[in-house]
């Protein structure tokens, strides 16, 4: 059985592709075909969602192990096969290919072809440009604001006071390495 995805993104208007792909495929084969149509590099951390109707994420699909405390199974790409998850046409997907900005394709089964195989992922419709895979603003990569305070280390009754006290104004100072007035350290030729 062959699966259709048209993959869609909500940040380039006429960006489209829609990749073939057998069912007994893996969600790794599938995360591979979606890089390589989009001519990303492969060193990203990126996820699948199963989704509702109504794009609600529901089961994730992750690229490495991961602990989610979801009240879903913790499944990786490698191990999940495709037919394991999809089952009709129509079902919804998200793959966030970005996830320090949350950057997400959406996808949906669009055909279904019944006995018939293939042993590679083939992307058959390519149209617009991919997003770029990070975003970049003045060679500076965005990043979500992350509110860091007691519970981003893991423990809600963390207390600065338990920290050592540090005065900085009493350490020594280091021995100049480089000493500065000296004109031999510049170099007139440049």
């Amino acid at each position: 059985m062959i699966y259709k995805f048209t993959i869609l993104s909500d940040e380039v208007e006429d960006f489209v592709r829609v990749i073939s792909i057998d069912a007994e495929a893996s969600f790794l084969d599938f995360h591979h075909a979606i890089l390589d149509s989009c001519q990303y590099t492969k060193d990203m951390l990126t996820t699948f969602f199963i989704c509702s109707d109504d794009w609600e994420k529901e089961q994730e699909v992750t690229l490495i192990e991961m602990d989610t405390g979801s009240e879903y199974d913790d499944l990786v790409m490698e191990d999940t096969k495709l037919e394991d998850l999809i089952n009709d046409e129509k079902q919804k997907l998200m793959y966030v290919f970005d996830l320090l900005s949350e950057r997400t394709f959406f996808m949906e089964v669009t055909e279904i072809i019944p006995g018939v195989s293939s042993s590679h992922a083939e992307c058959i419709l390519s149209r617009g440009h991919a997003p770029a895979q990070i975003l970049l603003e003045d060679d500076v990569i965005i990043t979500p604001d992350i509110n860091v305070d007691a519970s981003f280390y893991g423990d809600t009754a963390f207390d600065e006071n338990e920290l050592d006290d540090v005065d900085f104004d009493d350490a020594e100072p280091e021995p100049d390495e480089l000493n500065f007035d000296d004109n031999s350290f510049f170099d007139d030729s440049i």
